[in-house]
């Protein structure tokens, strides 16, 4: 049924749910995982100077540096149940680089973490999960995950 499934991650607890799901997903379908973090343009287009983002120098080195860690870990996850992975890291706005990442590489299947926010937070900045659901053309699932 899926021969190409792309997680989109983001290296957050939010993702951690979506990773094994797409991870049993391609196993059983004997599909490729695509795995997508998107550095987004948005957050380190806002800041100048030298800022740190999680004791990183610079936010956009500080993001890219978070992707690389979020696809390695993914990356071990399949690998140790035996999932073949392609990996990307783009920079943009993670909706469109998601959706458009998933057009290009003829995705039968996104797959998507969420958590709970607070309906203050959702209604002022949006949700990129949300976003996707709406622009992809691609079925998507999203995953939940309850934070504590």
């Amino acid at each position: 049924m899926y021969r190409n499934i792309l997680l989109a991650t983001d290296g957050s607890v939010a993702s951690k749910n979506a990773t094994s799901h797409a991870i049993g997903l391609a196993d059983l379908h004997d599909a490729m995982l695509h795995v997508l973090f998107v550095v987004d343009s948005d957050v380190y287009s806002a800041y100048s100077g030298d800022e740190y983002v999680d004791e990183r120098e610079g936010p956009e080195h500080g993001l890219e540096e978070v992707g690389e860690e979020a696809l390695a870990a993914v990356r071990k996850r399949a690998a140790d149940r035996g999932v073949e992975v392609l990996e990307e890291l783009r920079h943009g706005r993670p909706h469109e680089e998601i959706v458009e990442y998933a057009d290009e590489e003829g995705v039968d299947l996104i797959v998507l973490g969420t958590r709970r926010h607070p309906e203050e937070y959702r209604s002022l900045l949006g949700s990129v999960t949300d976003r996707v659901v709406r622009l992809a053309d691609e079925p998507v699932t999203v995953v939940k995950t309850e934070v504590e």
